[in-house]
């Protein structure tokens, strides 16, 4: 789990700058991450997003410190569309951080969030909580209040020499388009309504999103 950057959102001006991790319900690896328009291992896609935003402002408001974490339910195909969304904001936001993140991670002020906006059919709850994500290593741990709790670890190729991470170029991810696989060492997901035991993940290296 390393550096993410966001820039520019529609009519406001924001940037962000934290780190990623995410796990989801396919097997290693996940479909969805060669291309949206392949289909998951299951006939659904069920991921888990966690952000850590280590410094950056929405429209002059400071949300650095801050934690979002969003879960997608989404058909076998997720181009098809119709995802049922969540999303937590870390119980230490201000009304007016959690107003601006909201905005933000639901794609309302542009950058890649927006991108996938139209694939949103329900949005099944937005609410704060409790939020924690630990690195150790290749393992990053995340735990939202009692309805989240997952754990991934970098896959380290056999045979490696330097013990680099296997790592995809090229991909369509509103995160980046160089992401680190990982597996899901322990999982267990029960967000608004929606369950699943976590199988693969993926976490970030140095990435930038702009509207």
């Amino acid at each position: 789990m390393e550096t993410c950057s966001l820039a520019e959102g529609a009519a406001m001006s924001w940037n962000l700058k934290g780190s990623y991790v995410e796990t989801c319900s396919c097997e290693l690896m996940c479909p969805c991450n060669l291309s949206f328009d392949h289909g998951a291992t299951y006939d659904f896609c069920r991921a888990t997003l966690a952000f850590d935003i280590r410094e950056g402002e929405v429209d002059g408001t400071d949300v650095g410190g801050r934690r979002v974490v969003t879960i997608i339910d989404t058909p076998k195909v997720m181009t098809d569309g119709n995802w049922r969304l969540g999303m937590y904001v870390d119980d230490q936001a201000t009304d007016e951080q959690f107003d601006k993140l909201v905005q933000v991670f639901g794609g309302q002020l542009g950058g890649p969030m927006a991108a996938l906006a139209p694939l949103v059919g329900e949005i099944v709850g937005v609410e704060r909580a409790a939020i924690e994500m630990h690195d150790r290593g290749l393992r990053h741990r995340v735990q939202v209040g009692d309805t989240i709790e997952f754990e991934v670890e970098d896959i380290v190729p056999f045979g490696s020499e330097d013990g680099r991470p296997v790592r995809f170029d090229g991909m369509f991810h509103p995160a980046g388009s160089n992401l680190t696989m990982a597996e899901a060492r322990r999982s267990r997901i029960n967000a608004f309504g929606i369950q699943y035991e976590g199988k693969t993940g993926l976490s970030t290296s140095e990435f930038s999103w702009a509207a």
